[in-house]
């Protein structure tokens, strides 16, 4: 799994990339979207900033906006819950299957998600980002694997009462000789697990780190 971080620029002709570069010192930050049937979708959104007023004005005056109420309000900050004919940011997230986490903010026409998926999924998020006229920049990507996934049980346990013992930190607090009777192990089978565990963590890493390429192709 790929741990990816994306700003996207949305542009004016997506109604909601417009209100944001109209009013850039408001912050828009979307709580809960989900979309409701084929061509519509929901929205619950936090605004805040100087004028508050004007942006749930705007919001409401959208004519692809067909229902809006305003769930509370207080000082510069205000809870719109809103349905809207013209959900394009959610059609990359459904078409491509991926679960957005929220909240995620949009300011000034731009828009900061965090995803979490493997490296197809995100491919066809870019895709269908590209699609739909959405530039976007990789800001992060981040590769996840679980020790469970590399080592065996073996090898897992030793790796993790390394750690617990200080045989990796610098200085080490821990010899491989009291490690190993630690572990009720002879020194040289657990240099030998040690040794075999490292490379696949290392290589595994490597293996697993998402390339230039890759990270041109989300």
């Amino acid at each position: 799994m790929v741990h990816a971080t994306l700003t996207l620029s949305i542009p004016r002709r997506i109604w909601i990339g417009a209100l944001s570069q109209d009013h850039p010192e408001s912050r828009i930050r979307v709580l809960s979207a989900f979309p409701k049937g084929e061509e519509s979708g929901v929205g619950l959104v936090e605004v805040d900033g100087p004028d508050v007023p004007a942006v749930v004005t705007a919001i409401d005056d959208e004519e692809t906006v067909t229902d809006l109420a305003v769930l509370g309000r207080h000082d510069d900050q205000a809870l719109v819950q809103f349905e809207t004919t013209d959900p394009l940011l959610l059609f990359p997230i459904v078409g491509s299957g991926i679960p957005l986490e929220l909240p995620f903010d949009i300011r000034d026409g731009q828009a900061r998600w965090e995803l979490t998926a493997s490296q197809d999924r995100l491919s066809e998020l870019g895709e269908q980002l590209e699609t739909l006229g959405i530039s976007f920049t990789v800001e992060q990507l981040r590769q996840h694997v679980e020790p469970e996934q590399v080592l065996t049980d073996s090898q897992t346990e030793l790796v993790k009462e390394a750690i617990d013992r200080g045989y990796y930190d610098t200085p080490r607090e821990c010899t491989l000789t009291e490690l190993a009777d630690a572990m009720d192990m002879a020194k040289s089978t657990c240099s030998e697990t040690l040794h075999r565990a490292e490379e696949k963590i290392v290589k595994g890493f490597f293996e697993d780190e998402p390339t230039a390429s890759a990270r041109r192709q989300v």
